[in-house]
């Protein structure tokens, strides 16, 4: 089969082969950084209190925990994981759009980009100490909601503010080391690093997926309560295939604008007149917009959970906004993910410049006149295409929370049926194949299909 022969060929390739045991062995030590914890923390007192947090606090911890992989859960050196340098990468990038000092670097090349690296890379370091600080101060809060108080979280012969500066630093190093194991995973292995801890963290919450299936599968046709039985376990393996499908059609889905180039005499000769397509991407916010509506969510839950012994009938207000509680809340949720996929698709897609730089290259749209009939046209489009998008995302989004309704399995099991968790593997893992098939062609080998080619999302 060409599929065994191709993964056959990539052992046959030095390189490739050099890049991925590159690629492997950094998320090797990805892996071990997560388990390994900060000086100063009492492990055998952190241990269960994850399990037990609820409310708002939860939320929260879910968050971290998808991302980093369970770092958490061992107060380890990698518990902030990579988000501080996505997040200091998605300001810059809306800064760039507003302010003319970045937005003049990002036009300068090379040498630009460099900087405005090297600005990310401070506020990498900024966002660290502050998110360090916010984490160590929740982890306290949790060990004092569970009972065992905020200083058994501390090691005995450590005092409460020398554990917090430890934590601090070590978390920060280590986030520091993590974007560091992910610049050189980019440029000595396969596929972008960055996005691979990321889905590697992710990934490795699967066992303890499998093992709360374990716990609740009956091994009876229709089951007992509380259970699942044989027929419930097959319906949900249908529906996981269904949406790992649904969400490869909508990551690969596009909408291709037809493009002439116009004919130019150079010389004796005629060139140009060739025609092609510009391909703009139906889910063009990627996973930013359920990240951001996930996040923008916690706050409510945690003032209403704060003014609880202050307000009366405030509880009400804080159960509604419990992760994935009710009604309102998924509507809430799913109104701020249509909401920032029209934000961030009108943030990095400009169609004025885009179609100024069409007129520039000498290319324009059969029937349109170049320039502002040219940009309007590029935005109705992707007005059109952006709600179809926005509609999918909401939808996946809000899937693990009905499977967890229906099936009272955790949300570890149900958020492999969709949200960011799902969303990113299947991206990442898009990419890595079609960077290993990259590398098959380029060498002669035959990639991993007869016909066509695996399109990624680079």
């Amino acid at each position: 089969m060409p599929l065994f022969s191709s993964v056959r060929n990539i052992f046959n390739v030095p390189e490739l082969r050099r890049r991925l045991l590159i690629t492997f062995g950094l998320l090797v030590v990805f892996r071990l950084g997560c388990v390994v914890p900060v000086p100063g923390v009492n492990a055998a007192a952190i241990e269960g209190i994850l399990e037990r947090a609820s409310g708002a606090l939860g939320g929260v911890v879910g968050l971290i925990q998808l991302f980093t992989g369970g770092a958490l859960q061992y107060v380890a050196v990698f518990s902030l994981g990579v988000m501080p340098y996505i997040s200091a990468s998605i300001i810059i990038q809306l800064l760039t759009t507003s302010v003319p000092y970045l937005e003049a670097l990002s036009k300068e090349g090379e040498s630009g980009r460099k900087k405005i690296r090297r600005i990310e890379r401070y506020l990498t370091v900024g966002l660290c100490l502050f998110q360090g600080y916010v984490m160590v101060k929740l982890v306290e809060q949790m060990g004092g909601l569970s009972g065992t108080g905020a200083l058994a979280i501390v090691s005995p012969n450590v005092e409460v503010w020398q554990f917090e500066i430890m934590a601090v630093l070590g978390m920060t190093a280590g986030s520091v080391f993590l974007m560091w194991v992910g610049e050189q995973m980019t440029e000595y292995g396969v596929g972008n690093g960055i996005s691979l801890i990321i889905m590697a963290g992710i990934v490795a919450r699967a066992p303890a997926a499998a093992g709360e299936i374990g716990r609740m599968v009956d091994w009876r046709f229709e089951g007992s309560p509380g259970k699942i039985g044989i027929l419930t376990l097959i319906l949900m393996a249908v529906l996981l295939a269904a949406v790992v499908f649904g969400v490869v059609l909508i990551t690969q889905a596009q909408r291709r604008i037809p493009m002439q180039q116009a004919k130019q005499t150079r010389g004796r000769r005629v060139v140009g007149g060739q025609r092609h397509y510009m391909p703009l991407r139906v889910n063009q916010a990627g996973v930013i917009p359920i990240i951001f509506a996930s996040s923008l969510l916690v706050f409510p839950s945690m003032v209403f959970r704060a003014l609880s012994g202050v307000l009366p009938g405030i509880d009400t207000y804080t159960a509604a906004f419990q992760r994935g509680s009710g009604f309102v809340y998924l509507s809430l949720y799913s109104a701020l993910i249509v909401f920032f996929c029209f934000f961030w698709t009108a943030v990095t897609f400009n169609p004025t410049q885009m179609s100024e730089n069409l007129r520039d290259y000498g290319s324009f749209i059969p029937g349109l006149r170049p320039g502002r009939r040219t940009a309007e046209y590029l935005e109705w489009v992707m007005m059109r295409i952006t709600m179809a998008g926005a509609v999918f995302l909401a939808v996946i989004a809000v899937l693990p929370y009905l499977v967890q309704h229906f099936t009272n399995l955790q949300y570890v099991v149900t958020g492999f049926y969709g949200g960011t968790g799902l969303l990113i593997v299947v991206g990442v893992a898009l990419d890595l194949v079609e960077r290993i098939e990259t590398h098959l062609l380029m060498r002669h080998y035959e990639g991993f299909m007869r016909k066509g080619r695996i399109r990624g999302r680079r």
